[in-house]
C-alpha cells in the first residue's frame, strides 16, 4: 500500500509585486508503506517545500496529494488535522521541546489534543521515553540534558502518537557525527519496525541510510531510486 501518493504537485508563493514564484513543479512522488527514503538537494530546490505539504503543514497549488488513500484537497482544515495528528510524526532540526515541561510533558502533550485520556498519555509517554533509554529522565526539563538526549524527546514525541509515516527534517542538523549516528540508528531500527520514513538532510552520510534517494533541484525530482 501507498502511504504517499503525489501527482502533479505544484507549489506557488506570491511575490511582493503580486507576481507568482513557482517552487514545485508538477513532482510526482509515491511512497509505500515501510520504506525508508532520503529527499536531497541544494538550497532552494524545494525540498522543504515539499515536506510541508508532505507534512500537510500546507497546500500545494495544484496537483493530487493522497495521505494514507485520503485525498487531503477535500479534507478540510479540522480533518486534515486529525488525519495528521493520527497519521504523521513529526522530528524537526530544532527538536521544538517546551523548556518549561517536562520531558514526559512534552511526549505526552500530542496526545493530549489527539483527546487520549491522562492514564494513556501517561502511558505512551513513559513508553516511548524508556524505548529511548531515558526513562530515568522523565521529570527533567529539556535544558537539563544534551542536544542529542533532546532529539530522543522529540523522537518519542513523534512515537507517541503511533504514526505510519515519520517526517525528520534535517533531524541530525544540530548534533555533532557521532551522536548523529546514534539518532539514525533509531531511525533504521523503527523501520525495520514497519514505520515508514521520509528524511530531509543535506548530508549524503546521513541520506545513505535509506534505502532509498530523492533528489531534488530548482523545484523537481531529477532522482528517485536506489541509495548509492
Amino acid at each position: 500500500m501507498d502511504v504517499i501518493e503525489m501527482g502533479g504537485i505544484t507549489k506557488d508563493y506570491r511575490m511582493g509585486d503580486g507576481s507568482a514564484s513557482r517552487v514545485l513543479k508538477s513532482v510526482d512522488l509515491t511512497v509505500r508503506t515501510g520504506e525508508f527514503v532520503s529527499i536531497m538537494g541544494p538550497s532552494g530546490s524545494g525540498k522543504s517545500t515539499l515536506m510541508n505539504l508532505l507534512g500537510t503543514l500546507d497546500r500545494p497549488t495544484g496537483g493530487v496529494y493522497l495521505l494514507d488513500e485520503e485525498d487531503t484537497s477535500q479534507l478540510n482544515d479540522v480533518e486534515l488535522a486529525k488525519l495528521r495528528n493520527t497519521t504523521i510524526g513529526f522530528v524537526f532540526q530544532g527538536f521544538n521541546l517546551l523548556p518549561r515541561r517536562t520531558l514526559l510533558d512534552n511526549i505526552a502533550l500530542p496526545l493530549f489534543y489527539g483527546g487520549e485520556s491522562h492514564k494513556e498519555r501517561t502511558k505512551r509517554a513513559e513508553h516511548y521515553l524508556g524505548q529511548m533509554g531515558l526513562s530515568q529522565y522523565g521529570h527533567y526539563f529539556p535544558t537539563q540534558i544534551s542536544g542529542g538526549q533532546q532529539q530522543r524527546v522529540a523522537i518519542a514525541r513523534a512515537l507517541a502518537g503511533e504514526p505510519k509515516l515519520l517526517l525528520a527534517d534535517e533531524p541530525t542538523g544540530n548534533l555533532d557525527s557521532h551522536t548523529s549516528e546514534e539518532i539514525m540508528k533509531i531511525f533504521k531500527d523503527l523501520n525495520k519496525e514497519g514505520i515508514t520514513i521520509v528524511l530531509v538532510t543535506h548530508e549524503h552520510d546521513v541520506a545513505k541510510n535509506a534505502e532509498r534517494l530523492v533528489q531534488m533541484k530548482d523545484g523537481e525530482i531529477v532522482y528517485d531510486g536506489p541509495m548509492y
